[in-house]
């Protein structure tokens, strides 16, 4: 088939138009990969895919929407599994079936499964190059930013063009990154393949390299394949380098704006540069699933449904105060790090207490670090990277949120304690009731004048006593308990403790699993410090790393 002109164009379905109701599921034949179901999506010979099982049912919708809020249609979702291939036709997103009917929970990195996901990606791009159209094939956690299409085109020599793990840059504007400086791996969570001889000769090599031995990572098998030869440079001008057999054009798109974990969220490589980013794939993060949604979340782009936006029981926030001296006095060190999160640990402390005993979602507040977290010594922020210091670090730099979002027993643990994202007041998803129903609590002395806990004053400010126990807080806040959101001036000695010791107990027990490590101190092993949930009731404490293999265990 001759590629789709324009008129045929024209004719493409509508995504997220949704079957007629009444309509019966079609069968599972129809969404075989096939030449002519690609033909049906395709535009100027492009088709964008991704592909995943039921698990990731939510990054696909926001992938899906985020690309047609961009005016980009020219997409298809692989399933595979078939509760995801009929969830995504009812919604009307278009969708093709992979056969590979895997579970349809998580998949762990590393894990058997995981690899089987990668295997699939090689042989989807097998199957889909001799179509003859080009492909922008994408992991499901990574989110569109700007439409890339006409950035490719501009690379129209390049048979492949893939991004990176780079973490520092080497270009400050928009072109390639410099190959001959680029040392980290190459990310296949994000590439471009044209329908060229040396592209597919490569697909088809990787393919059958992965499949001979399921040990290979697919993205470690790839790398080795296109560094088997790197350059010469294709010309003076567009970047591209001669790979893998000699033959093959690659580029290297730029991290800076097709972005990695680390220079979206860590560094904000683009906005430093004063770049428009393109992309950004959740890598370089240490929550599993539930981190990469999270930092989703704080950037706001992730798309979740209203309800989650408006909780029930409502929401409780908190200003942080923290003083000049702890962000930006002294050396960037583990003693000024540790003291500065400490500082805000205590705090989120005492915010979680007390959105427990009134049965609210705690809104997180934004968490400063001043040094960089990663799985490996370094020397605090990695060398020519734009790390600045102090920064804004996503929260998995130090909590556990997977444990935070995870169902612990109720009977050890005692009542979840719901978290959103520190944006979450500024996302534009955010429904005006929710933001206009707000009272403001102002912390004071208790017995100083107005300090009563039952007075709203006329700008709807309660003044409510420092360290007051749980049945002050719930008998003061219970006449509100229609009102959205609550937010305390401060967290500083806002609560005493529980009254019900066994409840107090349950809590520390679930709080103390809510911080992780950090890592690394260079010249030791092992490297990490474990932060503590309860740091300040130990006077002697140090940011250490564990002296003894005995040691190396958490607080809890």
């Amino acid at each position: 088939m001759a590629p789709a002109s324009q008129a045929e164009v024209g004719k493409m379905k509508p995504i997220w138009q949704t079957p007629p109701p009444g309509s019966k599921m079609p069968p599972l034949e129809t969404f075989r990969l096939t030449k002519e179901l690609v033909q049906e999506r395709v535009k100027d010979n492009v088709i964008v895919a991704t592909f995943g099982n039921y698990a990731f049912m939510d990054f696909i919708l926001t992938w899906v929407k985020h690309l047609t809020d961009l005016g980009v249609e020219n997409l298809l979702v692989g399933a595979m599994d078939t509760k995801l291939l009929e969830a995504l036709y009812w919604k009307g997103v278009p969708v093709f079936d992979m056969g590979s009917h895997m579970s349809t929970i998580d998949v762990g990195w590393g894990s058997p499964t995981f690899h089987k996901m990668g295997r699939e990606k090689v042989i989807l791009i097998d199957s889909i190059l001799p179509f003859g159209f080009e492909l922008l094939m994408c992991d499901t956690d990574m989110v569109w930013l700007k439409n890339p299409l006409p950035y490719l085109a501009r690379y129209h020599e390049a048979d492949v063009l893939t991004s990176t793990d780079q973490v520092t840059p080497t270009v400050t504007d928009d072109r390639l990154d410099n190959w001959k400086e680029v040392g980290a791996a190459y990310n296949i969570g994000i590439f471009h393949w044209r329908p060229t001889d040396s592209a597919k000769k490569l697909a088809k090599e990787w393919k059958e390299m992965l499949l001979a031995d399921d040990k290979i990572w697919d993205q470690n098998g790839f790398n080795d394949l296109v560094h088997k030869q790197l350059g010469p440079p294709v010309d003076d001008e567009s970047g591209l380098a001669y790979a893998y057999d000699g033959t093959l054009k690659l580029g290297l798109l730029p991290a800076s704006i097709f972005c990695s974990g680390h220079t979206y969220f860590v560094q904000a490589m683009y906005q430093q540069l004063r770049l428009e980013p393109y992309a950004v794939h959740t890598t370089f993060q240490y929550a599993g699933t539930e981190g990469k949604r999270h930092r989703l979340r704080e950037a706001m782009v992730f798309y979740d449904p209203p309800e989650y936006y408006d909780s029930p029981g409502g929401f409780l926030t908190f200003r942080p105060s923290i003083p000049k001296s702890l962000l930006l006095d002294g050396e960037h060190n583990l003693e000024t790090h540790f003291t500065l999160v400490n500082y805000q640990i205590k705090q989120i402390r005492t915010a979680l207490a007390i959105a427990s005993v009134l049965n609210r979602t705690l809104v997180m507040p934004p968490l400063w670090c001043r040094l960089d977290r990663l799985w490996f010594a370094h020397p605090g922020v990695l060398i020519g990277s734009m790390t600045r210091q102090p920064f804004i670090c996503p929260l998995d730099h130090v909590f556990e949120v997977h444990t935070m979002l995870k169902a612990l027993p109720v009977e050890e643990f005692g009542p979840g304690i719901s978290i959103r994202e520190y944006s979450f007041f500024n996302n534009p998803l955010m429904p005006v009731q929710v933001k206009d129903s707000w009272l403001d609590v102002q912390l004071c002395q208790e017995g100083s004048e107005n300090c009563q806990s039952n007075i709203t004053n006329t700008a709807g400010v309660l003044r409510f006593p420092k360290r007051s126990n749980e049945e002050m807080l719930k008998t003061a806040f219970s006449p509100f308990k229609d009102v959205k959101v609550i937010q305390f001036s401060s967290m500083q000695d806002a609560f005493l403790g529980f009254t019900d010791k066994a409840r107090e107990e349950k809590f520390r027990n679930r709080v103390k699993r809510y911080v992780g490590i950090w890592c690394c101190v260079e010249k030791h092993d092992p490297g990490h410090i474990y932060y503590d949930m309860y740091w300040d009731e130990k006077p002697d404490w140090k940011p250490l790393p564990p002296q003894t293999r005995e040691d190396d265990h958490p607080h809890w």
